[in-house]
């Protein structure tokens, strides 16, 4: 099945763009996952905040948010990265971060990038060049393990 990828700057996104965003992360992080937070924490339409999106037939059915390093003490940051349940076994999470990382490319060349994985998908980061960074720690009751970007990655 055909993925359209559209990465847009937060200012850019359409309200009903911004409502599949939220809705898919309501529905994998709070519900599938058991997980009480609040995923909407500010930054989704602040600094230079890039949503990038993949569709297929109008649903939403991958998504992450990449975060600018000036906002973010100089790293770029990939988080809420996410497939919706309805499409998983289609490689979307690795066409996620290849797309990911395109656009980090394009839009902060040379900026360091960083992710805080959930541990059990660190070898899919590590296919992409990310390495683990200090001691896994526990987010929302989830196991998790910073992750950064390899310069030689980077290209």
């Amino acid at each position: 099945m055909t993925t359209d990828w559209i990465c847009k700057h937060h200012s850019d996104l359409g309200k009903e763009q911004l409502y599949a965003i939220l809705k898919l992360r309501c529905e994998v992080f709070i519900v599938e996952q058991e997980c009480a937070y609040l995923d909407i924490d500010g930054q989704d339409l602040e600094g230079d905040t890039l949503h990038l999106m993949g569709w297929q037939n109008d649903q939403l059915v991958a998504y992450a948010r990449l975060l600018d390093p000036e906002s973010h003490a100089g790293d770029v940051v990939i988080g809420r990265v996410i497939v919706a349940p309805q499409a998983r076994g289609q490689s979307l999470g690795h066409d996620l971060m290849d797309q990911a990382l395109h656009n980090i490319k394009e839009n902060w060349p040379q900026e360091p990038v960083f992710l805080s994985a959930q541990a059990h998908l660190q070898s899919l980061y590590a296919k992409h060049g990310f390495n683990a960074v200090g001691e896994p720690y526990f987010e929302d009751n989830i196991p998790h393990i910073g992750m950064r970007l390899n310069a030689d990655a980077q290209g």
